[in-house]
């Protein structure tokens, strides 16, 4: 996994984060959200739409966005993204989240493409973010979450 700082970083550098959605990510997300919508946690409803079957929330697909430029940029702090869902993302789809570099805006700020793909290679999601890195590597920041070693 690439770890880029500001001074570093060159258009076209990019980084993914691979996930497949679970039906516990589903519902733990539907819990700490508060998003209930019966499209991602009911069966019987889901089955009736126009899609067949449940859905995962858009919200926590694009979430995957922030893991994709923390791995890549582990002391970022994220300051806008903007979406567009493309496409449904079923439980049990992987989706792989891609960032790349468009433009270096100046102190420390980068436009960033932002890319959700399933694993057919549909994209499901694209959008652009402004990240801030950090303009030199910072001691002890080195990517990893919750616990990892």
């Amino acid at each position: 996994m690439p770890s880029f700082v500001y001074s570093k970083l060159q258009i076209g550098d990019s980084n993914s984060f691979e996930k497949t959605i679970t039906v516990a990510d589903v519902l733990l997300f539907s819990a700490v959200s508060g998003d209930c919508n019966p499209m991602h946690v009911s069966d019987e409803f889901a089955r009736k739409s126009q899609f067949g079957q449940r859905i995962a929330h858009g919200a926590l697909v694009s979430g995957l966005i922030s893991t994709a430029l923390t791995n890549a940029f582990p002391t970022s702090i994220y300051i806008s993204q903007s979406v567009k869902f493309l496409a449904p993302v079923f439980l049990g789809d992987t989706i792989k989240a891609v960032v790349t570099c468009k433009e270096k805006l100046g102190k420390g700020k980068v436009l960033m493409q932002t890319d959700c793909f399933n694993q057919n290679g549909l994209k499901v999601i694209e959008g652009e973010a402004v990240t801030r890195l950090a303009r030199e590597p910072e001691p002890g920041a080195d990517g990893k979450c919750c616990g990892e070693v």
